[in-house]
């Protein structure tokens, strides 16, 4: 089986800054969430599942301020100064999540492509449906491949987080992720992997300078995220 995309990540300055501006762009707030002890991090998450992507969210992430520091990088470049003053300003895409179960392979293969998405690490956070677990390839170093457009993989152990979400009215239609080497992403088989887009569905601006750019459908309309670019 293919890696499939899991979630898109929002680095938020805060949770509640998070909160108000996803109810600003696509009028539809997070419904669930919770905390990373591993990283000091915590969220809200909600499905934006579609026909293309399904079993899919969107998570809104921050750095909790009542989380004691983790003395490692944290994840998705949320230790970065550059992104850290960026989202004092606003909440930004910054990078895709696929999941597989074939998590040691695919980290084997792109390694060969000397691309290193990084080391497997164990995760959980506790819901009121009871723990969520799985592995995830994060960086000693914070960096994320290819500016961000390369997916972190994922490997959940039991249940999905979208197995107790509720609906909404969002979801993803689109997601282009760019500058990934073509044989990394022939082996990925990413339906979303896109280096040359021509559906003219993205401004030609983006194709340009974003690493990946994010398509939703919302009660507020079509909402087109462009996403930070995390350098190396």
């Amino acid at each position: 089986m293919s890696p499939r995309i899991d979630h898109v990540v929002i680095a938020a300055d805060s949770l509640e800054q998070g909160a108000a501006w996803c109810a600003a762009t696509f009028g539809v707030r997070p419904a669930g969430g919770g905390k990373h002890p591993l990283m000091g991090t915590h969220n809200q998450v909600m499905d934006i599942s579609s026909e293309n992507f399904p079993g899919c969210y969107l998570e809104v992430i921050a750095i909790d301020p009542d989380a004691p520091p983790p003395g490692r990088v944290r994840w998705f470049g949320l230790d970065r100064p550059e992104l850290r003053e960026a989202i004092r300003d606003s909440p930004r895409l910054v990078h895709a999540v696929a999941r597989t179960h074939k998590i040691e392979t695919l980290c084997q293969e792109l390694a060969r492509l000397a691309l290193h998405p990084g080391e497997l690490l164990t995760a959980q956070r506790e819901t009121p449906y009871g723990l969520l677990k799985w592995r995830i390839t994060v960086r000693d170093d914070g960096r994320l491949e290819c500016a961000g457009a390369l997916p972190s993989l994922i490997e959940w152990q039991g249940e999905h987080p979208c197995a107790h979400l509720p609906p909404t009215l969002l979801s993803l239609r689109n997601l282009v992720l760019r500058g990934i080497p073509l044989q990394a992403a022939d082996m990925l088989r990413l339906p979303s992997v896109d280096n040359d887009p021509t559906d003219g569905t993205i401004p030609p601006d983006a194709v340009q300078q974003s690493p990946l750019t994010a398509t939703l459908a919302s009660p507020r309309g079509r909402v087109v995220l462009d996403g930070w670019h995390i350098g190396g």
